[in-house]
């Protein structure tokens, strides 16, 4: 698609010509942080013997083990992990 060694389009040429932006072009996603995986997996315990809970149950439930959370964090990655 967008070749970065082209010896004749420059990287912005080749952009404008498929419709994408540069930033578009650069952009390399960044990966869950460490806390958010470990908050992920007691989500998933939690949600495995409470499955009615909602994001501001699991948020309350996060805070009386410990984790200050907030409720839409918990949504975010609720949604993400598909519960």
């Amino acid at each position: 698609m967008i070749e970065p060694d082209h010896p004749q389009l420059s990287i912005q040429r080749q952009c404008a010509l498929v419709s994408i932006s540069r930033s578009a072009f650069y952009y390399q996603p960044a990966g869950e942080t460490s806390l958010n995986l470990a908050l992920m997996r007691l989500i998933d315990e939690a949600f495995l013997e409470t499955p009615w809970y909602g994001s501001r149950q699991m948020a309350r439930h996060l805070h009386r083990q410990g984790y200050t959370v907030g409720r839409m964090r918990v949504r975010r990655l609720m949604a993400k992990m598909g519960l």
